[in-house]
């Protein structure tokens, strides 16, 4: 019998699943065998997986020619390490991976590590790795801390990052960044290739993924950048021309439950979590024999309902599913022919992302149907479309020096063996993210971890790694266990465990949601009505209840604001519409609308900026159309605030929405006489910034993230869980302590600069207040308030009524409004 080459072992693989490899695939494959490292760039669902999969197999086939010495009772040792940014994908992927070495006889080992995974399994792999590791961020970070680890990693051939585009420009990338840079410091040779769909930075992510001076030659490996792609959208029936924010809400159920009825399996996808708990219940109320048949997914679900879930959808079983992001990414469900989005993706890169959900197959087309939750969210819609037509995909910004993740980092490598100064300085400075570190941030960095700086040295357990000759390592046992317990970027509020009296475990919500509960309280959970019957041991213990809900549990991190890529095109759809230029079904069920806002006012061009004055009663208000997303304008409100108050005594209130702002006054203001005098001017922004805002209040929100990454708070020992007040109240200790003691601190500063950046959009801000001061300034004066700006009065009124009297409210407002734009137009 004629061996088989390894090239054509390959290529039968795919001939036996009745395929042929893309041109890219083979690059792929190429690549990796002359040893170099990359950055595949393909859109979803066009072979991506293969593509990098392929590499090391035929590596290893090269090497491993003779059949008859393949011997799957010993495995190969460790050759390659794939990480996912999901736990919940680590599944999925094994799957995914196993197919080709299973059909193959690959003697290989391939095992996921998470934190789903067992103790009995993760106590194997401390003592010998499996061939082929599936791993996270945090997980690999925990096998650093193990220093009898070491020789294994030194004969690791490659790394795989999946989804690097979910990673880059997050906390999470930099650790990722960190780590690789330890195991080419293991392995010089080691090959290193990311995986990604939807980016707009591709050159800075590849440089980024491979480090500054990488040893092995890189390329970019683009696949197919296109696929066949359908995007629609559900128009209401009635489309009011007075639009609030989720006005619409459920109404749209029926016509989405239509949909869900003519395909055979989709993904209902929202952008938060308590919205997939409610549409899952409106779906369920609409459609009562659809009972098994759909079901809940989110990442505060118990691992065991994660499961069941996706095993439903593999097996074809579901008819549908509402989730969050935790289905964005990687999931191969073949079954699944379409994708719906509820609510405004708010970005052109997270739509294409989850439009690949559906048809994830090479030449399969991808379907996604847009519901809105209020009118204007079909101009993003609009908007959105058109940029993934331009190829205009938001770029993921590096972040530059976070040093309590190097602080982190630091510390795993003194627990995995120690370092010295010198040689982890070289080598944290072959990262992006850490290219310009001083030799003066590194020195504060080490004193930091020894004895926790100028302001915390009288305190012992602050002196978390002994230097002893020349080596920095840590031998206390508790340090050791309290730094693996709360290894890891990933921060939010102290969670709790939704456990059944007598029965599973639901998942976990946070613990301030369940503070405000009491017992009996009904609330909505993995697709459940529960109710509560007592809080123990860190555990909320509940029932299986009927009626309403209550409650429904809300999570940190919700919002997100409008990307500025789509926040650009969105202002050239505003600027047809003004030209009476209406593309696409979404636009021209849009039109009456537009009609009242001319009428009224004007629709402004994209060298415009809209200014609208309006006379309520014993209030004036000023409406600012900007179109630069909610975190720009949050911030811009209160700098204009400031400043027009500095000039004029009197109060002001504000409201803003990813659209635009209002500012409330009782006295008249004086917008006009102010924007010629520089009110839009960058000069004194940062100085107007802290004057305006709590920025006080802001700082300590954010360094209770870095106090929590940096080590100088824990969350406590298994059973020991510390509350969020006790969290909140120690960091708060170190923040003043730091601002009075230790104001140079670099913790304090890297604190202030994620404030402006991250809760403010800083550079973005300053380059809108730029492009206003250039702008032609359109002051008008209408009768009543407009279709723009009625969502933003209405933002404005929930401040002072409640959810029930502000519907109410807003029902009689938007009758008049009706009522006189149909008066007009007759």
């Amino acid at each position: 019998m004629k061996t088989r080459t390894p090239r054509q072992t390959i290529l039968d693989f795919f001939a036996n699943k009745r395929q042929k490899p893309f041109p890219f695939q083979r690059e792929a494959w190429n690549a990796y065998t002359e040893g170099c490292s990359g950055l595949i760039h393909s859109a979803t669902g066009t072979g991506k997986t293969l593509a990098v999969w392929m590499g090391p197999i035929l590596s290893w086939l090269k090497e491993n020619k003779d059949r008859d010495q393949w011997n799957p009772k010993k495995p190969p040792p460790l050759r390659i390490l794939w990480i996912t940014p999901l736990r919940a994908l680590a599944a999925d992927t094994e799957n995914a991976l196993r197919a080709p070495i299973e059909a193959m006889g690959l003697p290989w080992l391939l095992e996921s590590r998470t934190g789903d995974s067992s103790a009995s399994s993760k106590a194997k792999q401390l003592k010998r790795l499996p061939t082929a590791l599936i791993t996270t961020p945090e997980s690999l970070c925990l096998l650093l801390t193990h220093e009898s680890l070491q020789s294994q990693w030194t004969g690791i051939e490659g790394v795989i990052v999946d989804e690097w585009h979910e990673l880059l420009g997050s906390k999470r990338g930099v650790q990722v960044e960190l780590a690789l840079a330890r195991l080419r410091k293991l392995n010089p040779t080691l090959r290193t290739w990311g995986l990604s769909a939807t980016i707009g930075n591709l050159t800075e992510a590849g440089e980024s993924l491979v480090g500054c001076h990488p040893v092995q030659p890189s390329r970019i490996v683009r696949g197919t950048s296109k696929k066949r792609l359908r995007l629609e959208s559900l128009i209401p029936q009635k489309m009011e021309r007075f639009p609030w924010s989720g006005h619409i809400g459920t109404r749209m159920v029926p016509q989405t439950a239509a949909l869900i009825d003519q395909v055979k399996s989709a993904l209902v996808f929202a952008n938060t979590r308590s919205q997939t708990e409610i549409w899952y219940q409106h779906l369920l109320q609409h459609r009562p024999d659809w009972a098994g048949q759909i079901a809940v997914h989110h990442g505060s679900l118990d691992t065991s309902v994660r499961d069941w879930v996706e095993n439903g959808l593999r097996d074809g079983k579901l008819r549908a599913v509402v989730c969050t992001s935790s289905l964005d990414l990687g999931v191969d469900f073949s079954a699944v022919d379409l994708a719906l989005q509820v609510g405004s993706p708010k970005g052109s890169a997270r739509l294409l992302q989850r439009a690949g959900r559906s048809g994830h197959q090479p030449g399969a087309e991808s379907r996604l149907v847009f519901i809105p939750t209020n009118a204007l969210e079909l101009v993003e819609l609009a908007a959105a479309k058109d940029a993934i037509q331009q190829g205009k995909m938001e770029a993921r910004p590096v972040l530059n020096k976070p040093l309590d993740v190097l602080v982190q980092h630091a510390v795993t490598i003194a627990i995995g063996g120690g370092f010295t100064a010198d040689e982890l300085f070289e080598e944290v400075k072959t990262t992006k993210a850490f290219a310009s570190l001083s030799q003066e941030e590194w020195q504060w960095v080490l004193d930091f971890i020894v004895h926790g700086g100028s302001s915390l040295t009288a305190y012992p357990e602050f002196h978390r790694v002994q230097f002893e000759n020349g080596r920095y390592q840590v031998s206390l046992k508790r340090t050791i266990t309290l730094h693996r317990l709360n290894i890891g970027t990933i921060v939010s509020d102290a969670s709790m465990k939704v456990k059944y009296m007598s029965g599973g475990t639901l998942g976990t919500v946070e613990e301030s949601f369940v503070s405000k509960l009491k017992t009996g309280d009904r609330f909505l959970f993995a697709g459940k009505l529960v109710e509560l019957v007592i809080v123990r041991d860190n555990m909320a213990y509940v029932k299986r209840s009927k009626g309403t809900p209550d409650a429904v549990p809300r999570w940190m991190g919700g919002r997100m604001p409008l990307s500025s890529e789509l926040s650009a095109v969105l202002r050239q759809k505003i600027h047809e519409a003004s030209d009476g230029v209406f593309h696409g079904p979404e636009m021209k069920s849009l039109q009456s609308l537009f009609e009242v806002q001319q009428r009224w006012s004007i629709l402004p061009r994209i060298d415009e900026l809209l200014i609208e004055i309006i006379r309520e009663r014993s209030s004036y208000q000023v409406f600012l159309f900007p179109f630069e997303g909610r975190l720009v304008h949050e911030g811009m409100a209160s700098v204009l605030a400031y400043r027009l108050t500095r000039q004029q005594r009197t109060t002001m209130s504000m409201a803003c929405n990813d659209h635009g702002i209002v500012l409330q006054s009782p006295h008249p203001i004086a917008i006009e006489k102010e924007i010629t005098e520089g009110l839009f001017s960058t000069d004194g922004l940062e100085d107007d910034i802290r004057q305006s805002m709590n920025e006080t209040e802001m700082a300590k929100r954010q360094f209770r993230q870095i106090a929590r990454i940096s080590g100088l708070i824990q969350s406590g020992l298994p059973g020991q869980r510390k509350s969020t007040s006790h969290i909140q109240a120690s960091s708060n200790l170190f923040f003043d302590a730091f601002r009075e003691h230790d104001p140079e601190n670099l913790l304090l500063e890297q604190c202030r600069r994620e404030v402006l950046e991250q809760q403010l959009e800083w550079s973005r801000l300053c380059r809108a207040l730029e492009r206003m001061q250039y702008s032609i300034v359109k002051f008008m004066h209408p009768p009543r308030v407009t279709p723009l700006a009625f969502s933003l009065m209405v933002d404005k009124l929930r401040e002072r009524l409640s959810s029930e009297t502000l519907a109410e409210r807003v029902a009689r407002m938007q009758q008049a409004l009706e009522t006189a734009a149909s008066d007009k137009a007759k």
